[in-house]
């Protein structure tokens, strides 16, 4: 599938023609009028929970979703902020936000993001891109959202936190080894 950000509600119907799903942004996660808008295209409806947000609070997001008349809803784990300078990913959340009955998808990339550099560049720790997603997918995280490039410091965006395209290919290889034995 196809997944794009949208930023604004006006933006919706028009990425809704091009893309197979509507990624709602981790710091718009509450923004009503955006929900909204996302779930009357028909299109899936991913929201990534804001780094301030319990998991608890994700279902008042979906609901808005599924109130508009929407059910093809999935809910992204991307990281909660610790201290100033980092995410950490507290893995109990993802069985807490399945108990809405969506899809939880883990952000492997922006979970590892060091916001707030000295630089006035979002950091990233891309060396543990295996170990959140061996762990997302060992808890049982119905999918995996992780951003690659063939050279991450060319990227536009996200390098500091890319997986290089390289290693893509072996690491899919065990982290579907660990969910055959779950």
């Amino acid at each position: 599938p196809v997944v794009t950000d949208i930023h604004r509600e006006e933006d919706a119907a028009m990425a809704a023609e091009y893309v197979d799903i509507l990624q709602i942004p981790a710091f718009l996660c509450r923004q009503t009028d955006l929900l909204v808008a996302a779930a009357r295209t028909g299109r899936t409806v991913n929201i990534k929970k804001g780094q301030f947000l319990a998991p608890e609070a994700m279902q008042f997001a979906a609901q808005k979703v599924l109130d508009a008349g929407n059910r093809n809803i999935m809910l992204t784990e991307r990281g909660t902020t610790f201290g100033y300078q980092d995410l950490v990913v507290d893995f109990r959340g993802i069985p807490e936000m399945q108990k809405f009955g969506y899809p939880v998808v883990v952000d492997c990339t922006h979970s590892l993001q060091r916001p707030n550099q000295t630089s006035g560049v979002t950091g990233g720790q891309p060396e543990l891109i295996e170990t959140i997603s061996k762990a997302a997918v060992a808890v049982g995280a119905d999918g995996l959202f992780m951003e690659t490039h063939q050279d991450p410091s060319q990227a536009k965006s996200d390098g500091a936190n890319m997986l290089p395209l390289e290693l893509l290919e072996g690491l899919l290889t065990k982290l579907v080894r660990i969910r055959q034995v779950i």
